[in-house]
């Protein structure tokens, strides 16, 4: 029996990748182990290696081929006796989304419509609507009403091109209300068009993958986590100083502020356990490790390397540890459990100038700390004014799980630690 190759799912929130290149070909023999595939996910490309030993008999998506489902169907392995002639091709519809290619000036075709039938030929008879999974993914996230399309499909399954086709024309509803019913008001959110009269020219840069998943998340972070912001102004000189002395002593590596703003946010936590936490509908889940995301900008976007166990290593290693891992997050060489899975993030533009921001919640977590730049500021102190280097640090919490008196308790506890740092080391 034939082997499908299915586009892996490289990480918990990959939904669809990008086929990068294939390092094997049809008829090429394969082996366990072998290299096959590159796939590009959101955040990293990533080598796919033979599981099953064969032929390739057929590959079905396209070298740079984008938006590839997660489970999709991309190629057939032939085993031992076996022929091109043996591959089902009824098996693999609506398995290989068409490739993504370069727009031109060239007007484009309005897409057909996809009719409306009375009785949808994707929906059986006893109400099962037959879809393949991203067509019932691309309704749900448009709203489209599945009952109502008729499918192009094998045997009337409604696929991708039928719920495009549905999303280019229109509005629409699933159905009549019926006018002696009274119920609530239902309301279809659409995103404004950024088609509209009078536009300079511009340059049109294609999204990629990881734009459009930072796009995706950080807009469902928005939605659904009550965001909800605190400040506090800490005085960094004693910092400055200690980082200084550090640094004179330390013969491989330097510690940077940065490094000094992880490690006093996982004692932070630590101390604050009820900080280090995430909601879901079911439970509030505390934390035990505190697994620090920290924002690195690479091109096209940004990642958040994971420093695992903060409140257990000391600053040299979390100093070393975070070179290593923005180094390799540039070059695109994470791997996904290496920027996958913390329990709190911190932003830090602090280096870019930038004096107080307010950073958006890194879903499943409930809190992010946005870390703005230190710069001198009259104070007042002992009734006098003075002059004093002060950062601010401001906290985005998930209102569902972090209460604002433990928002205010976790960075009062912050603020003494930066501005005593030598209580990090008790």
């Amino acid at each position: 029996m034939t082997i499908q190759i299915l586009m892996p799912a490289l990480s918990p929130t990959m939904t669809e990748g990008k086929l990068v290149v294939w390092h094997k070909q049809e008829g090429d023999a394969i082996t366990p182990g072998d290299v096959i595939a590159e796939i590009e996910t959101d955040k990293a490309t990533m080598e796919i290696e033979a599981i099953d030993e064969g032929i390739m008999g057929k590959i079905l998506v396209a070298t740079g081929t984008e938006g590839v489902p997660v489970n999709a169907l991309i190629a057939i392995v032939l085993e031992d006796g076996e022929s091109a002639g043996d591959i089902d091709m009824s098996r693999t519809a609506d398995a290989a989304p068409a490739p993504t290619v370069p727009t031109s000036t060239a007007p484009i075709p309005a897409a057909p419509v996809a009719p409306v039938a009375p009785a949808p030929v994707g929906a059986a008879a006893g109400g099962r609507i037959f879809a393949s999974p991203l067509a019932r993914r691309m309704a749900e996230q448009a709203g489209v009403d599945l009952s109502g399309v008729a499918g192009s499909g094998p045997n009337g399954r409604v696929v991708k091109m039928d719920v495009e086709a549905v999303i280019a024309s229109g509005p629409r509803t699933s159905a009549a209300p019926d006018p002696g019913e009274q119920g609530p008001a239902t309301f279809t959110a659409t995103p404004p068009s950024a088609d509209v009269p009078g536009l300079p020219t511009y340059d049109a840069i294609p999204n990629t993958m990881m734009r459009k998943v930072i796009a995706r998340r950080l807009t469902e972070s928005k939605q659904f986590a009550p965001h909800f912001y605190m400040t506090v102004d800490c005085e960094i000189d004693a910092l400055l100083a200690t980082r200084k002395t550090l640094n004179e002593k330390l013969a491989d590596g330097k510690v940077s502020v940065n490094d000094l703003v992880i490690k006093a946010t996982a004692i932070a936590l630590k101390q604050v356990p009820a900080a280090n936490a995430s909601w879901t509908e079911s439970e509030t889940r505390v934390y035990h490790s505190v697994d620090i995301s920290v924002a690195v900008a690479i091109e096209g976007g940004l990642i958040t390397p994971v420093i695992r166990g903060a409140q257990n290593k000391g600053l040299a290693e979390i100093a070393s540890e975070m070179k290593d891992l923005a180094a390799r997050a540039r070059d695109g060489k994470l791997m996904p459990e290496e920027y996958q899975g913390g329990t709190f993030s911190i932003s830090n533009l602090g280096m870019f100038g930038v004096k107080e921001f307010a950073a958006v919640i890194n879903p499943p977590q409930g809190a992010i700390l946005a870390v703005g730049a230190g710069a001198q500021r009259a104070v007042v102190k002992d009734g006098a004014l003075a002059i004093a280097t002060v950062m601010s640090c401001t906290l985005s919490v998930d209102h569902r799980v972090v209460d604002g008196a433990i928002g205010a308790e976790f960075l009062v506890t912050f603020k003494k630690l930066i501005e005593d740092p030598l209580t990090m080391l008790l």
